[in-house]
């Protein structure tokens, strides 16, 4: 006999795409989403175990944050660990990368987007990715207007070989891309207005933008379209404006959301850099506020 419990998740993924954000009646995305930097450690020491976890929670698709380097998916292959999403009733259908300008004791890191980034793409089809992201630039890979030029030529480049796979490629913001350049340049608009709006999209870290003192609903009516992508992660009121559970902080998710249709929003996902303990206490906090406020 099928328990309630068991019924409730079974009916949950059946119906993912069809929950509705409050204000935006037009915002189909699967249930809530899961950053797995949030629970890294817990992944590289018991990915499978993580997951189960993940999974009790109500979590229905997770966002990785593992292949640079290792070129496998928490030290599996794509369809040894495809078909542990699956027994977990998950769906993976994003996936953090680096650039790969920064070395790796002195060599270059595989599975970035400048090496080997065909085999990346590659394993991202097999393991049924929709979105590969350009996760974070070391302080090595940022510098001036000219560099984020040739950056987004390179994002161009990489976007057109996920595009052959059917897989969209996405930059993932932080604050220092709204580090003015040149007197007045923003780098994050550079990154914008110099990549192809088709090739190159963006996962929006609502964190990161309101700790660079920008507006979220300002850039999605500047570029409609181009953020099918989101991280929910709250600022807490502390002077120091750290990281916080998902509605413990100051960032008003349902504004945000609101202006889903216009951002081009598919997937948003819960993530928290740093937790005050356990991070499956901190994930369930945020999962519980969302299920409860913002679906």
């Amino acid at each position: 006999m099928i328990s309630r419990r068991s019924f409730l998740k079974k009916t949950s993924i059946a119906s993912a795409g069809l929950l509705i954000v409050p204000g935006a009646s037009h915002f189909k995305t699967r249930d809530i989403g899961l950053q797995l930097y949030t629970v890294r450690d817990a992944m590289g020491k018991d990915a499978a175990g993580t997951l189960a976890k993940v999974a009790a929670i109500g979590f229905t698709t997770v966002e990785g944050a593992t292949y640079t380097g290792t070129q496998n998916f928490y030290g599996l292959d794509a369809a040894a660990f495809g078909a542990l999403l699956k027994t977990n009733g998950l769906v993976m259908p994003s996936l953090h990368y680096r650039l790969g300008e920064d070395t790796g004791a002195g060599a270059p890191v595989k599975g970035t987007l400048l090496h080997e980034w065909d085999k990346a793409v590659d394993d991202a089809a097999a393991v049924g990715l929709k979105y590969m992201v350009c996760a974070w630039l070391s302080p090595v890979e940022r510098g001036n207007i000219d560099h984020y030029k040739g950056l987004a030529e390179q994002l161009n480049k990489a976007g057109e070989t996920c595009k052959k796979a059917n897989i969209q490629l996405c930059y993932h913001n932080h604050d220092f891309e709204f580090d003015k350049q040149g007197g007045d340049v923003y780098p994050y608009d550079i990154l914008l207005d110099a990549t192809d709006k088709e090739l190159v999209k963006m996962e929006m870290d609502l964190y990161w933008v309101n700790k660079a003192g920008q507006d979220a609903v300002a850039l999605i009516e500047k570029h409609p379209g181009r953020f099918p992508l989101m991280h929910l992660k709250d600022m807490d009121s502390t002077p120091k404006h750290f990281f916080t559970e998902v509605g413990n902080g100051t960032i008003d998710f349902k504004k945000i959301l609101a202006h889903s249709k216009k951002a081009g929003l598919k997937y948003f996902f819960v993530e928290q850099d740093v937790t005050p303990g356990s991070p499956f206490d901190s994930i369930q906090k945020s999962y519980d506020y969302v299920k409860k406020n913002l679906l």
